[in-house]
């Protein structure tokens, strides 16, 4: 900013000469001699009202800033919007000096056309240095600071994360409250993310967290394999930010601090009560912010600059959102099944003892072994029970496994009622009546060897002498003992006797 008003007033109020009018103030006497002039050509006389600012007075004196009077004779365009045009897919500073020469024949010459420009470009803000194209970047991170919420219930506090997703070309911004940021609610974020967009973009930029980079690499860095899964079920690809480089997301670094100021300083005095709560707010400002504010340099709002640059170069939509899948390195057991988190699922018999690899989602477990699928079932809670599908058993286990309680007495009821009879008091007697089970099994099994009739004797002879196990009645058979009547005891006189009590002695 020039001293004007000090010049003007040192001298013709002081009336001080030019040479120390310059030294007081910083500046060549020419240079002093040179305001007095155009003050003069200007017709202003002193004092300057006070009305009259120092850069309206500057303005006066020597016209707008970084327009040299009488060189700029042509027709200039509007820089904004050749700053908007570059923006889209195929668009170079050739085809809109075309465009613009077309209009105006008499313009400025390409090279003039350009040097214009990149001066124009060369005020604005570091981080418009970066060009996206039109639906090419979406940048994405979680705020630093957090938002309390309370339990209406318990009074507890809970902290609140920010999932924050910013578009590259037009800066329109997403935000979403989640409890945490871990994988789960990260995948969450970006399917609403996608949903608010309405499309997806060609490349995801996150940082190197755990969540979206298991090890960082400035070459090849190792995506989560979920993360991944979730980028090809909407054609993306996901390209990390290099390691300590936050300029490669400074897009969404300061659509963060945006976020923080807008947002979070607007909620400050504000509680919350539940997550909907929170993102209901959110979804207020963002809309605020999106719709109304207008951004200087480019004279439109976020949404404005989106439905022109983003919205037509965005991918559709998959008809379904994606379904968060966890992957789980495990080892069949012995009983050719997996345990995740503490509930055990089948696979395949001829799998067992080897190294598989589970995807676990919110409603099925899936079993991988060298990227072929092995098994699927509904996810069970962790129970510790056991879900068994009987194609995965060997044809013993599953013959096994199909005998149930009223099979085992439908096969006794079948041979014959003494046997039935035994197996009632076989499972009767056991502590548990599964106890029994095996037991029943292995007497009904007996038949294929000795016949029904002979097994039907066997099971009448065992009731008889309180045999009720399987290797009682095994032996009754191959003694022969059912085909024996059993032996009835005489009938005696009683013996009386003067030293022998009767009833009557005890009281």
């Amino acid at each position: 900013m020039r001293q004007v008003r000090e010049i003007v007033r040192l001298s013709l109020e002081a009336g001080l000469s030019t040479r120390v009018v310059g030294e007081r103030v910083g500046i060549g006497p020419t240079t002093v001699r040179d305001t007095l002039k155009r003050f003069g050509r200007a017709g202003l006389v002193w004092p300057v009202p006070e009305a009259i600012s120092d850069a309206e007075l500057e303005q006066l004196l020597y016209g707008v800033p970084g327009v040299k009077q009488g060189r700029r004779k042509v027709a200039e365009p509007d820089w904004s919007v050749v700053a908007r045009e570059l923006k889209r897919k195929h668009v170079t500073l050739q085809v809109l000096w075309d465009e613009y020469i077309a209009e105006h024949p008499d313009g400025y010459r390409y090279s003039r056309f350009c040097d214009l420009f990149r001066n124009w470009e060369g005020r604005l803000p570091l981080v418009m240095r970066q060009y996206h194209g039109g639906g090419e970047k979406l940048f994405v991170d979680y705020a630093g600071d957090t938002v309390p919420v309370v339990d209406r219930k318990t009074g507890e506090v809970r902290d609140a994360h920010i999932f924050v997703a910013v578009m590259g070309a037009s800066s329109l911004s997403f935000a979403l409250a989640t409890w945490t940021e871990q994988l789960g609610d990260w995948i969450a974020g970006h399917n609403a993310a996608y949903s608010f967009f309405g499309g997806a973009t060609q490349l995801l930029v996150p940082d190197n967290a755990k969540v979206a980079v298991i090890k960082a690499c400035l070459y090849d860095p190792m995506v989560n394999r979920s993360y991944s899964d979730m980028a090809q079920h909407y054609g993306t690809a996901i390209l990390p930010a290099r390691p300590r480089r936050p300029r490669d997301k400074a897009k969404v670094e300061a659509c963060v601090g945006i976020i923080e100021r807008w947002l979070l300083g607007r909620l400050r005095n504000r509680t919350f009560y539940s997550l909907a709560e929170l993102n209901g707010a959110i979804a207020e400002w963002l809309a605020n912010l999106n719709d109304e504010r207008v951004l200087r340099q480019y004279g439109r709002t976020r949404r404005q600059l989106f439905e022109e640059i983003d919205a037509p170069n965005l991918k559709p939509l998959p008809g379904e959102p994606w379904v968060h899948a966890e992957w789980r390195r495990c080892r069949v057991g012995l009983d050719y099944h997996v345990e995740i988190e503490r509930h055990y699922y089948s696979v395949p018999y001829r799998f067992a003892r080897r190294e598989v690899e589970a995807r676990i989602c919110a409603r099925t477990v899936e079993i991988f072994l060298g990227g072929e699928r092995i098994a699927a079932h509904m996810r069970g809670s962790g129970n510790g029970r056991h879900t068994t599908i009987s194609a995965h058993m060997p044809s013993s286990h599953r013959r096994y496994g199909e005998w149930t309680p009223a099979k085992i007495r439908s096969e006794a009821s079948r041979i014959g009622p003494m046997l039935r009879l035994l197996i009632d008091r076989i499972i009767e007697d056991r502590p548990h009546p599964e106890q029994g089970y095996r037991s029943c099994l292995g007497i009904i099994r007996l038949e294929k060897r000795f016949g029904a009739e002979r097994l039907e004797a066997a099971a009448l002879r065992a009731i008889e002498i309180q045999a009720r196990n399987y290797p009682s009645v095994k032996s009754i058979l191959e003694k022969g003992l059912d085909r024996v009547a059993t032996p009835t005891s005489p009938e005696r006189e009683p013996i009386l006797h003067t030293n022998i009590r009767g009833s009557d002695y005890y009281h």
